[in-house]
């Protein structure tokens, strides 16, 4: 049996020298940890347009262009995601949990201190290298 893939959208938002995270709500995968927030890509949509809709969604922001970072496979055993991460510094809007879910401005130095599913490991340090 194959496992399926699922196609994520993600935005390392940037923001001076800070990236905003937000806290995955308990009941989902990979739940409590701390995130960069994105999403599903669906049938038929671009990577920019899944993201652009997610980034809207979740964080209450508008993005005008993205740069892609890196994309990443990474199977948890119960579930395989494929993230394509974009850095998205062009946006307008207030970065917030517009769903509710916790969420901060961290010094991209202070990243490590909080706790990530583990495939954000290499993201982390992709974006140390690029940015620190």
């Amino acid at each position: 049996m194959t496992t399926k893939i699922v196609n994520v959208a993600v935005g390392v938002i940037k923001k001076n020298n800070a990236i905003f995270i937000c806290k995955r709500a308990n009941e989902q995968h990979q739940g409590g940890l701390w995130e960069f927030p994105g999403g599903k890509v669906e049938a038929g949509e671009s990577v920019f347009a899944a993201l652009k809709r997610e980034l809207s969604e979740e964080v209450g922001i508008t993005i005008h262009s993205s740069s892609q970072l890196m994309v990443i496979e990474h199977d948890y055993g119960d579930k395989c995601v494929k993230l394509d991460i974009h850095v998205v510094s062009n946006f307008s809007g207030e970065a917030h949990g517009a769903e509710g879910q916790p969420s901060e401005w961290v010094a991209i130095n202070e990243l490590s201190n909080y706790e990530f599913p583990a495939a954000n490991a290499e993201i982390i340090e992709k974006i140390h290298a690029r940015y620190a």
